[in-house]
């Protein structure tokens, strides 16, 4: 229990009964008040345990996959030294998470479940921290409803079953964000070596981890804290940015990787805009709510609010120059959402002048489980949702199941533009007896994520020699690449092919293109 609980004596009891002499008893421990060893050990594990279990139910999403997972697959796949030369050219961002993955990969080939069990485990750690925070500075009943508001948020639940790096990301900056709570509220120096060595794996696993400097940075500013404290945290800090700068210039020179990501569209700024205003109304509910056992919920806020819009911010900003927002790239704010939720409902419940809050402990644990099991009904749909390959900007299999219905032994295959070659780089047994025409070296063999393609005049005569060619692209919404040799496969087969058959499916368009007169079924 924290000094300042041990501190508060129920003094209307007292008056009302003879107080022997002896020591002050303390008040009973209160579901909103400060908490002891048991408080924390439920605010950590509940949510831990609740979201290990929506990670795992459904977690092979119908055995598929998508294009980014399957570009995980592949490169964990690699050997250390392939690996590593791929990181020269592309994806060095996460270098990092790819070498990970490979020895998880060496010690258990579990398919589909090795590849997204991390980020299942990550997301649970990320709850617990979530739930510790909230609890630390708000207490227990905060720390479970904010812990599980964390669980449930659809983003969160989508990336937990999700074979990249953001859940990772995210469970350091939540355990960093636990670690600087704990800095700001009691004895911090031998903490601010795990804080900056927390948040540097964070930025390792993904740059834009660095992001979340800029909440933590404002929750110091505005915390009762001492000169010494800002000094080790901008110490912290400063380590930090100097450690992840290398990664950062390094993988500059692969922004053409990144070159697809556009202006948000108008769902994803109604999106951004709905979460800002959540943000600040639990904000604003929190700055009214005073509890004089909690001599740190101030702090809350001031830590949590920063953390879920700052970041954001700063990538829209910076795309105003060239486009870099990608909501998975700062899926942390998630944690300073959560907290802000968590800790506003806790507010409610704890307000006197409404006419929720139970007198009763059985009447306080029933409300409890009424707002959680509410939350988690409603959104119940979106759940079921995000456990099925719809939930994902394409279908592997599905792909490959349309490639095999369409195409004969024999037929050319071609891929445009080239990048979508990872549909088929993991489910490559769908694609046998197809010719890949535009493909000059395999992606092993050249070093790269998708291969190394031949020439525009290469690729026009290998495609004129073929009589039927499958052709993977995007949907029509999608923009067209305009570099030469995607110019000239479009060119060839639009005046020298007609279009038999073309079936859409999620994410993708499967195209079968004949020379005039052999639409027909393969000789």
């Amino acid at each position: 229990m924290d000094a300042a609980a041990e501190e508060t004596i129920d003094v209307r009891e007292q008056s009302l009964t003879e107080v022997r002499p002896g020591p002050a008893r303390l008040p009973r421990q209160q579901p909103g008040t400060a908490a002891g060893g048991r408080g924390r050990l439920a605010s950590f594990l509940v949510p831990l345990l609740v979201s290990t279990a929506l990670g795992l139910w459904g977690i092979s999403r119908h055995d598929t996959m998508w294009r980014d997972e399957s570009v995980t697959y592949q490169v964990a796949h690699r050997s250390v030294f392939d690996l590593v030369g791929l990181l020269d050219s592309a994806d060095a961002v996460h270098g990092l998470y790819y070498l990970l993955m490979h020895a998880l990969f060496g010690v258990w080939e579990g398919g589909l479940l090795t590849l997204r069990i991390p980020s299942v485990l990550a997301t649970a750690v990320s709850a617990g921290c979530v739930g510790l925070v909230a609890c630390r500075l708000a207490g227990v009943r905060a720390g479970l409803l904010s812990g599980v508001v964390f669980c449930v948020l659809p983003e969160v639940q989508m990336y937990a079953q999700e074979g990249r790096s953001y859940a990772l990301v995210c469970a350091f900056v939540a355990f960093a964000t636990y670690v600087l709570a704990r800095a700001l509220t009691g004895a911090s120096r031998p903490l601010w070596a795990v804080y900056g060595a927390a948040l540097l794996l964070a930025c390792w696993l993904h740059e834009f981890a660095v992001l979340a400097l800029l909440g933590h940075g404002a929750a110091v500013a505005h915390a009762s804290v001492s000169r010494a404290v800002r000094r080790a945290w901008t110490a912290a800090a400063a380590v930090v940015v100097a450690a992840v700068a290398p990664l950062a210039v390094f993988s500059m020179g692969q922004s053409a990787q990144v070159s697809w990501i556009g202006s948000p569209k108008p769902g994803e700024w109604l999106e951004i805009a709905a979460v800002a205003v959540l943000a600040l109304l639990c904000a604003r509910r929190l700055s009214k709510h005073r509890a004089p056992a909690l001599p740190h919920g101030p702090l809350l806020r001031r830590l949590a609010l920063p953390l879920a819009l700052a970041p954001t911010a700063a990538l829209l900003l910076a795309s105003l120059h060239e486009p870099v927002y990608v909501d998975r790239y700062v899926l942390y704010v998630n944690v300073g959402l959560a907290l802000l939720v968590g800790a506003a409902a806790d507010a409610v419940l704890a307000d006197p002048r409404t006419s929720f809050p139970p007198r009763t402990r059985v009447g306080r644990r029933i409300a409890l489980s009424t707002l959680i099991g509410g939350l988690v009904l409603a959104l119940l749909p979106v759940t079921l949702q995000m456990r099925t390959p719809d939930s994902r900007k394409d279908d592997l299999a599905a792909i490959a199941e349309a490639v095999e219905r369409v195409s004969g032994r024999g037929d050319g295959l071609v891929f445009t533009p080239a990048r979508r070659r990872e549909w088929k780089l993991s489910y490559a047994e769908s694609y046998d007896g197809l010719a890949d025409l535009a493909l000059k070296r395999s992606p092993e063999a050249s070093g790269t994520l998708q291969g190394e393609e031949h020439s525009a005049p290469e690729i026009r005569r290998r495609m004129l020699s073929a009589t039927r060619i499958v052709v993977l692209s995007d949907p029509p919404d999608q923009p067209e690449d305009a570099v030469g040799q995607e110019l000239t496969k479009r060119e060839v087969l639009r005046h020298h092919f007609e279009r038999c058959a073309r079936t859409r499916v999620k994410g993708a368009q499967v195209t079968l293109y004949a020379r005039p007169g052999a639409c027909g079924p393969p000789s």
